[in-house]
């Protein structure tokens, strides 16, 4: 699949020495959704702010769709939608109006038509002559959206696009960038929601430090990098483990009823568990039930936060905004 966005040794430095961004390198291919990761400060909005011609780089190259942010600004941003963290809105105007103005701040000729189907999509239809003041705080992140839309970028940013709305909606958002994605626009989101790329994106990217520690496709990430769970619930409870089951990464849980074996999701049936199971039997450790769980994105954050490849601090536990 072609890229449609390239960024080579993209680096952001200020006269104060901080370095924002370290040399990035990052290919985003047309018609997927990207996810991109990291804690507050990791460096996230810098780089789309970048890519997106708002903020100018040090050093380094970024192209959108061949076009090169610095010497073709216009061509390159015109490909670009985005949609801000932070709502900025005209209280005063209604949403009809700022949304066919946003389209007319590109250059692009009136299509009725088109805003109209945007604003349906959105359900914003039936708000179109509400002043944007009138509108609750979800609505406003919907009207942004028309905004960045109504020019036909072949890219849409998202920076935290679900940031302080509630579940439903937070739901519908999600339906919504599908539903953009199935149309052909490259989506990259950034998020705190761990849950978020793992419910919606094609690949993951996490960015910390103003490195990128990791990019790969969401679910290679996740058998690579995951583990499994088995649980076992006990017919007895134990007070401690056995020695002889001391080659078997086990714990107990529950007050000793339930017995968690943690092993490699890439080792499947070298992993151990017929091994294990045998040793329970000779040792006449009975249980009721069992069950196996697929480590998530968000254990696989924390597995790197913990190993050192991302510092610990905020760690992405869903709580809201940053960089």
């Amino acid at each position: 699949m072609p890229s449609i966005i390239s960024v080579r040794g993209l680096r952001k430095s200020y006269a104060s020495g901080h370095i924002a961004l370290h040399g990035i390198d990052l290919d985003i291919r047309e018609g997927e959704i990207f996810a991109l990761l990291g804690p507050n400060g990791a460096g996230k909005t810098t780089l789309i702010s970048i890519i997106c011609g708002l903020v100018t780089p040090t050093a380094g190259q970024v192209t959108v769709g061949g076009r090169d942010i610095i010497r073709d600004y216009k061509a390159a941003r015109r490909q670009v939608g985005l949609v801000p963290q932070e709502l900025h809105n005209d209280a005063f105007d209604k949403v009809l109006a700022t949304v066919r103005f946003s389209r007319g701040l590109f250059g692009k000729p009136r299509d009725d038509a088109l805003i109209e189907k945007i604003l349906h999509d959105l359900t914003l239809w039936d708000k179109r002559d509400a002043k944007i003041m009138e509108l609750s705080g979800g609505m406003k992140r919907r009207v942004m959206i028309a905004k960045a839309l109504a020019h036909e970028p072949r890219v849409l940013f998202l920076d935290e696009p679900t940031a302080g709305v509630d579940v439903e909606l937070r739901k519908d958002m999600w339906r919504l960038v599908r539903g953009l994605r199935e149309t052909g626009v490259t989506i990259i989101l950034t998020t705190h929601y761990i849950e978020e790329a793992e419910e919606m994106a094609d690949r993951v990217g996490v960015i910390n430090g103003g490195r990128l520690v990791l990019v790969d496709e969401k679910e290679a990430l996740m058998h690579k990098l995951g583990t499994k769970t088995l649980t076992l619930h006990l017919a007895r409870p134990m007070e401690q483990l056995p020695a002889a089951l001391a080659d078997w990464n086990l714990a107990l849980k529950s007050g000793g009823r339930d017995l968690e074996y943690l092993f490699d999701a890439r080792a499947q049936e070298g992993s151990g568990v017929p091994a294990l199971m045998r040793q329970l039997e000779a040792l006449g450790i009975g249980y009721t039930d069992l069950s196996t769980r697929q480590s998530s994105l968000e254990d696989i954050f924390v597995s790197l936060v913990h190993s050192g490849d991302i510092a610990p601090g905020e760690a992405m536990a869903g709580k809201g905004g940053g960089q």
